[in-house]
């Protein structure tokens, strides 16, 4: 089976569901480009659960794929370390084949169910696939919810290079910045770094967490992201490896300049 026939089979599969589930037909384009994007979109929407286990296996084949087709997978080994321990990495955080990526989750810590949307949750559930959603779901089925912030959940990653999953829910900025949400956002690194050191990782890759929907203040809240690093290692004695994890040109350059 190629990508394009893998790719035709799930959106012919999800097209099925949505239309047993809301009685109303989704004509399927012929384009691929298409198709991934009505792939996605449908992904994003369901609420979570399981599909036909040939679904799923196919899901799994064609997102595996997928990762290696993007540019490649990326190891540590393909960084520049700034720092001891410390790395500054620019691209796609789906790309990166290390102990554990983090996720900027919203307080249901369900995914991201606008579709196509571009923030990382969205992405990472995406190319996690549907199984992540599921697991986020069994997780918060006999938690008090919404999720507090600065608080941090690991799940496995699914088909993502990553071996797992970090969630942290980032303070939103209102209006000014107060040091509250200074302090919930370096909860969120510290609480990160503390469950990957429970659980044994050797590496952990930190999207910027809160500067997107959520409007911390990007510089300000780089600063915060590694000096809160920063002292966890030095305190900790830890031998974690941190990659700083940056998309946008305007967060390279703040980390670039932090780090050099």
């Amino acid at each position: 089976m190629t990508q394009q026939e893998r790719l035709r089979y799930l959106v012919e599969g999800l097209v099925a569901e949505y239309k047993e589930r809301h009685n109303e037909h989704i004509d399927i384009p012929m384009n691929e480009d298409e198709q991934f994007t009505l792939f996605r979109s449908l992904c994003n929407i369901r609420p979570a659960g399981g599909m036909s286990l040939e679904w799923m296996k196919i899901e799994s084949e064609y997102l595996n794929i997928l990762a290696h087709e993007k540019g490649g997978l990326v190891t540590i080994s393909d960084m520049e370390e700034r720092e001891p321990q410390i790395y500054l990495w620019q691209g796609d955080i789906t790309r990166l084949s290390v102990d554990a990526i983090v996720n900027a989750a919203n307080n249901k810590l369900l995914g991201c169910f606008a579709p196509n949307h571009k923030c990382i949750d969205n992405e990472i559930h995406t190319f996690a696939g549907i199984e992540l959603r599921m697991e986020c779901a069994r997780m918060t089925e006999y938690m008090e919810m919404p999720e507090k912030t600065g608080v941090a959940r690991m799940t496995y990653g699914y088909n993502l290079p990553a071996k797992h999953v970090i969630h942290t829910v980032g303070p939103i900025i209102y209006d000014e910045v107060t040091d509250k949400e200074r302090n919930e956002l370096a909860s969120c690194y510290r609480s990160c770094l503390q469950l990957a050191n429970a659980y044994n990782l050797h590496s952990i890759a930190f999207c910027c967490i809160s500067t997107g929907e959520f409007r911390f203040p990007n510089e300000e809240a780089a600063q915060i992201a590694i000096d809160t690093v920063r002292t966890y290692l030095k305190e900790t004695n830890s031998k974690i490896q941190v990659v700083f994890n940056v998309f946008k040109d305007i967060d390279y350059d703040i980390y670039n300049k932090l780090l050099s």
